[in-house]
């Protein structure tokens, strides 16, 4: 049986032919050569957070003070970091999280079909976001065998909604991941620094312009006409009234297991068992929607609160490391979302692959030599403090 870090050592082989790496192997020196790669707007909009970032730099601060108690001589040269999510048999517990620029933000202007050939030649599923470049069902197309999860924006008119979730089902996705922190856009100043927004400058807006029901609602002349697709968008994005009242339609609008994304509160878990979803997503949207403590701090009381719910986690992932460090607090599975979308704009599918297989080899290394064969040995216990 294979180890993930088994690709740390096809890289040197590599070297030793005169194949010297391309990419980077570090979130500071991939975080640094994206920039460099894509437009400051879009740049700002992706790396960029809200109000003044302490949010999202506390996600990241938040994981480098835990570290890792090391055991030795257990026995852990062979590892197993397989997971079954909603019926899903995964090679491992990660994932990537939905990242509405994705599309633009890779060089070969078609992100999501790149992420999910990515997804297909690693095993790591994707949640592809409603803001997709490309119609979902082409995404789907390029997953191969690997499973994928459809997040859902819920637009304020509830038929384009039951729409998307439909299209969703039949494309072959294998969950439903409702966002719920997003309905309405985070105070963020490097966006208005720059005054724009891309969706609004026609990026990401594929699985609406696809769809017969948004179609629908444009006046026949105006079908074919880009800054109308944007204006009909702009009004029907956001549902400021969705309430815990409305997830019994949500429930009913697909057979779908359904995940609510940005649960951050034991209160706010145990109505969302109540009302009987299959999966909590504990998440403050990497720092970007609003000011909060940092993500990984709610995770032990949403994870005890979850029961037996699975519980998704993202929020300042940044490293194999970190991935551990999530699963130890009893996330069920841990999603990338920047350091994914920066291989991207690095290298389309090929960017993506590397990034994720560099994660992986890290997580697996980190396992090993610290004396976990097995991701069901990951628990608080083995986490100390770090002053």
């Amino acid at each position: 049986m294979s180890n993930f870090s088994d690709f740390q050592l096809g890289v040197y082989l590599e070297g030793i032919l005169g194949q010297a790496p391309t990419m980077p192997f570090t979130f500071s020196e991939l975080e640094a050569q994206a920039q460099e790669a894509v437009v400051p707007d879009l740049w700002d909009y992706v790396a960029g957070g809200a109000g003044d970032e302490h949010t999202q730099q506390g996600n990241v601060a938040a994981f480098e003070r835990l570290g890792i108690r090391p055991r030795m001589l257990v026995g852990a040269g062979q590892r197993d970091q397989s997971v079954d999510l909603f019926g899903m048999s995964l090679p491992s517990p990660v994932f990537m999280a939905p990242i509405g620029v994705l599309g633009v933000l890779s060089s070969d202007g078609h992100g999501d079909i790149a992420a999910a050939k990515a997804a297909a030649a690693t095993g790591v599923p994707l949640v592809g976001s409603t803001l997709m470049q490309d119609p979902l069902e082409e995404v789907a197309a390029n997953l191969g065998q690997t499973p994928g999860m459809f997040q859902l924006y819920t637009p304020n008119d509830r038929e384009l909604a039951v729409s998307l979730i439909s299209r969703a089902e039949s494309a072959g996705y294998r969950a439903l991941v409702v966002t719920l922190d997003t309905w309405t856009l985070g105070y963020r100043p490097r966006d208005l620094r720059h005054g724009t927004f891309p969706q609004l400058g026609g990026a990401g807006l594929a699985n609406y312009t696809s769809d017969e029901v948004f179609l629908r609602r444009l006046p026949a002349e105006r079908r074919d006409d880009p800054a109308a697709a944007v204006e009909q968008w702009a009004g029907v994005f956001g549902n400021p009234t969705l309430s815990w009242a409305d997830l019994d339609w949500l429930r009913g609008s697909t057979s779908l297991p359904l995940i609510l994304k940005g649960i951050c509160a034991a209160e706010d878990v145990r109505q969302a068992r109540d009302a009987g979803v299959d999966g909590i997503y504990c998440s403050n949207h990497g720092g970007r929607q609003a000011a909060s403590a940092p993500a990984l701090t709610f995770l032990p009381e949403v994870v005890a609160a979850a029961g037996d719910l699975p519980v998704l986690f993202d929020s300042g992932v940044r490293s194999g490391v970190d991935i551990v460090k999530a699963l130890a607090l009893g996330a069920t599975a841990v999603g990338i979302g920047r350091p994914y979308g920066y291989g991207a704009a690095l290298g389309a599918t090929d960017g993506i692959v590397h990034v994720l297989k560099s994660l992986l080899a890290e997580m697996d290394l980190t396992m090993a030599l610290n004396g976990y064969a097995s991701i069901t040995e990951l628990h608080p216990d083995i986490l100390l403090p770090v002053p």
